[in-house]
């Protein structure tokens, strides 16, 4: 699977489509409506259009079978994953990384090895 850029740039609705295709692929539009039923009432005309977009950003590739398209991840979750975290930490700490982070540590459930952990860093950071 490569990772492309624009790919990785992917929408909510389009999330849940690539979701079933991560756990389970190729499949065709309508196995997707099936799968997406419980928790979308998607028509088969608003998964195509997902999946086209999906398509266009270099996320699926799409094949012909028979008298339909399957399709299939080009992208892993884990790449998709590593670029919506980074482009989170980019918007948010771009801006003010010292309160982020600040807040951050102050929130979080600290075991003592992550506090020594955070020691360490900081010592680095000093020098």
């Amino acid at each position: 699977m490569k990772p492309a850029k624009s790919a990785l740039r992917i929408t909510t609705a389009e999330w849940d489509v690539m979701d079933v295709l991560w756990r389970q692929a190729p499949q065709p539009a309508s196995a997707l409506v099936e799968a997406l039923h419980a928790t979308r009432h998607w028509t088969l005309t608003t998964v195509r259009t997902l999946l086209r977009r999906l398509v266009n950003k270099g996320a699926l590739a799409q094949r012909f079978e028979g008298k339909r398209y399957l399709y299939t991840p080009r992208v892993s979750m884990e790449a998709c994953v590593r670029y919506q975290s980074d482009s989170f930490w980019d918007r948010v700490l771009g801006r003010a990384p010292s309160s982020a982070i600040l807040h951050l540590v102050r929130r979080a459930d600290l075991s003592k090895a992550d506090i020594q952990e955070l020691r360490r860093i900081l010592r680095e950071k000093e020098r």
